[in-house]
This record gives C-alpha cells, structure tokens and sequence, in this order.
C-alpha cells in the first residue's frame, strides 16, 4: 500500500485493460453506413486514369465507375459523392457542360443509378468549378469577379439536370450566397421535392485541396478566396449554418475536416440535422505520404483521423478510404 493509502482510489485504467474492454466503453465507434465515397468520373477515357498525389484514386470510366458503385454497396458503404470531369475542349466561361443533360455528370449519375439503384445514395457535387475554363466556381463578370446572382441562376439549372437524372442529393459547393434557398426553389418547381440538400455550409479556402485540383483536372486562374470561407474565422460559420438551414438545407457539411475539428464541433452543438464533414485530398495525401515513407503505420492513422472527425461530431464522413476502410469495419465485426 502507498503511503497515500487506497490512493488512486479511481483508476480509469481499470476500463483499458483488454481489447473487449475498450470495445466495451468506447464512446464512438465508426460504422460502414457513417461513410461516403468521392469518385471522379472522366469524358472520354477508356481506362481509369491515376492521380500522381492520390495513391490509389483515379479518374474513372463510366464502366469502372458502375464496378467502384457495386464494391461500395456490398462493404456497407452509405453513399456517393459524384464529381464529372469534362474534356478540356467542353469547357467554356459559363461551365455549360455542368448544365446539358448529357454532360458527363448527368450521365454518370444514371449509369450509377442504373446499376445500384436506391442501395447507394447517390449524391453529386453541383458546381461550376469543373466545367468553366478559368477554373472558378461560378460565372465571371466583366472585371474577373465572380458575380453571385449570375452563379446562382446556373446552379439553379445545375440543380435541375442532375435531379432529372436521378440523384438522391444534392451537394452545392460554391459557397455562393443565397445558393441553398435558390436550388431549393427550383428543384421544388420542377417536381423534385424529394431530392435533398446536402449544404457546403463551412467550406474553408484551404491549401489542402491540392490534389483536388489534379483529381478534377482544374483550370484554375487565381485563388478562391472571395467566395471560400477565411482559415481564421470560426463564428462565421455559424452565420453560414443559420443561413442554409432558412433557405432549406436538409443536411450539412464542414470542409476540410481535419483542420477544423472545432469549426465541426461548433456545428454539430449547434443543429438537430445530419452534419458531414470531408476528410479531402491533402488530408489523405499526406497520410499515403508519410506511410509510403514508412513514418507512421497506415492504417491505424486512417482510422484515428477517421474517428477523430466522428468524434468532433459529423455523422457521415466523406473520405477517399470509404470503400476500403468499410470493409475493414466490416471483417472486424
């Protein structure tokens, strides 16, 4: 006995001593359905092409996206975030590619609609960004700068071709104002009432989003810094968050996610609807990075950033690792 006496008389590692024992407590756990897979999908190729800073992720055919679609299902997998990536020919100021029915995205949707159905929720990023040939997110005006309204009139269209085309969810990324109330509005006018809003509701201008930039094969002129929300500024999100829920956000994202655990916190303390968070490019870069090298073990940092986010308070975390990471979930069961 020491001369403290019973001291610790609490000894919470009497609650670490096993494997079943921390099973037991653990306060979070992650689950297959908590994760969503990002997938490109590229005009005109016919063999997945791999992006350099993204070990492992490609720009997908439409075949193999229909087979990446089918793998995600059967780990568990809860949904698909899709991101077209037109021929550099089919771009242009206005990102009309983003807008005709048969653009790549449009048509990605129904090839992955066709093949799975409602098992995957089938989600698409609806932005100009891809599609416009100066690489910004919406509708430049005569002195270079993204004009608001003008954006938010293509969305609205954006809104309208990938509903008809069969997408569960809508993701709005351009972090323009008004854009959740005016793609609300028109997909409510055309019949889509069921499709849902998945709001970029704390989308930071980050330098993490590097590899992006490759995976989407951008064109982009300048910096985003205008319309992305500014690295030292945390209230500003809740203002954004209050304003997508009025305007009719069904569900809400914080991106990235790793940086700004506490910009997910505040959001999730904060709302009673379904909270993302994305876990993007540079952040799965740099694990592959640094475990390439043989610095930290690799799958045991995947899934410590990935419980982390969960911990942080997201309920869904869209991570380039969806498939692979659901599948280890799944054996560990």
């Amino acid at each position: 006995m020491s001369a403290y006496g019973s001291f610790p008389g609490s000894r919470p590692r009497r609650l670490r001593t096993t494997p079943a024992m921390r099973r037991m407590v653990a306060e979070n756990r992650l689950h297959p359905s908590d994760l969503i897979l990002p997938a490109f999908v590229r005009e005109g190729i016919s063999e997945p092409l791999a992006i350099s800073a993204m070990p492992g992720v490609v720009q997908h055919t439409r075949d193999t996206l229909r087979k990446a679609a089918v793998e995600a299902v059967e780990a568990g997998v809860a949904g698909i975030m899709l991101f077209g990536v037109p021929a550099d020919e089919n771009k242009d100021a206005l990102g009309t590619a983003g807008t005709e029915p048969d653009g790549i995205l449009q048509v990605a949707i129904r090839d992955v609609k066709a093949e799975v159905g409602d098992d995957l929720v089938i989600m698409s990023d609806l932005c100009l960004d891809e599609y416009t040939d100066h690489g910004h997110c919406g509708v430049l005006d005569e002195h270079g700068r993204v004009d608001n309204d003008a954006t938010l009139e293509r969305y609205a269209e954006m809104a309208q071709v990938q509903a008809d085309a069969g997408v569960h969810v809508v993701g709005p990324s351009g972090m323009m104002d008004g854009q959740v109330g005016v793609i609300r509005d028109a997909l409510d006018e055309t019949g889509h009432e069921d499709v849902s809003i998945l709001a970029y509701t704390a989308k930071y201008s980050s330098a993490f989003y590097g590899p992006f930039r490759e995976a989407v094969a951008s064109s982009l002129q300048g910096d985003r810094k205008t319309y992305q929300q500014d690295p030292a500024n945390a209230r500003e999100s809740l203002r954004e968050l209050a304003l997508d829920l009025e305007e009719g956000a069904d569900m809400v994202m914080v991106k990235p996610a790793g940086p700004y655990l506490d910009i997910l916190y505040r959001v999730a303390e904060a709302v009673d609807v379904p909270v993302a968070a994305y876990q993007i490019s540079g952040e799965f870069a740099m694990i592959e990075a640094a475990a390439e090298k043989g610095w930290i073990e690799r799958d045991r940092a995947i899934l410590e950033t990935l419980l982390g986010i969960k911990r942080a308070g997201a309920d869904t975390i869209l991570t380039y690792w969806a498939t692979e990471v659901a599948g280890w979930l799944r054996e560990a069961r």
